[in-house]
């Protein structure tokens, strides 16, 4: 298991136990008074939602790392197959090599961006 799974595992560990600490603390909450319990369910579904935030958040920050991490490797081989390209002096981006790599790059960065931007929504709400 890589480091990136075992991070994402532990996030989701962190979530079950944070929202198992809310549901308990709401069961709790229905012994007091009416006016108590009226203050616990507001404060309850507040930090539910700081929570959630939390968790969508981790989350988005764990896939933007491992799609920085294809990105490095993908313009670490697109560097190993135009120096073997040079050696040979047939380097041409309409290589069918240097092209698949070149989409595959693009496709990373339009995924990293709509992330990103799931990221600021996330932190905006």
């Amino acid at each position: 298991m890589g480091f990136s799974d075992t991070l994402k595992e532990l996030l989701d560990q962190g979530l079950a136990v944070s929202k198992e600490l809310a549901a308990k603390a709401g069961e709790k909450a229905q012994d007091w008074s009416a006016k108590g319990l009226e203050a616990s369910r507001d404060f309850a579904s507040k930090a539910g939602a700081k929570i959630q935030k939390m968790g969508e958040k981790g989350v988005l920050m764990l896939e933007i790392k491992q799609l920085e991490g294809q990105a490095k490797k993908l313009i670490a081989l697109l560097g190993a197959e135009a120096y073997s390209l040079f050696e040979q002096n047939t380097f041409s981006a309409d290589n069918p090599e240097i092209k698949k790599i070149l989409d595959q790059i693009t496709a990373i960065k339009e995924i990293l961006e709509r992330k990103e931007t799931e990221l600021k929504n996330v932190g905006a709400n």
